[in-house]
């Protein structure tokens, strides 16, 4: 029987090569990290916010990198954000503009994943 709900993302996992500048530079959106461990894994980072966890683990030489993935994140101010971003160690790919979809930009985080700013 299907849900009475559409599924939505409730979990989304990268992988960094450093987790201090990952840090950093997710801080710069206003989220916070937890360091955690889940039995004999990793140690990593975690974040929760309304119905979501966002977590980064350390990239291992046995794991295939995340820089194929994009995230977004609705912020409330674009141009800020962006600016924040840039200055916790992102380079930019997309300076912010307005589009169909709002005022958007979009940062490389220091691993290279595609971090998509809304508004």
């Amino acid at each position: 029987m299907p849900p009475d709900f559409p599924p939505r993302c409730n979990l989304f996992v990268i992988r960094a090569s450093n987790l201090d500048a990952a840090e950093i530079f997710y801080q710069a959106l206003g989220l916070q990290f937890d360091r955690h461990a889940h039995g004999a894994g990793p140690i990593h980072l975690a974040t929760e916010t309304p119905g979501q966890v966002f977590e980064i683990y350390p990239l291992s030489s046995d794991d295939s990198p995340t820089t194929s993935a994009r995230v977004g994140f609705a912020v409330a101010d674009v141009d800020a954000t962006y600016t924040a971003l840039l200055e916790a160690g992102g380079s930019s790919v997309s300076s912010p503009r307005d589009s169909p979809w709002g005022r958007r930009a979009v940062v490389a985080d220091p691993d290279g994943h595609r971090v998509e700013i809304t508004a």
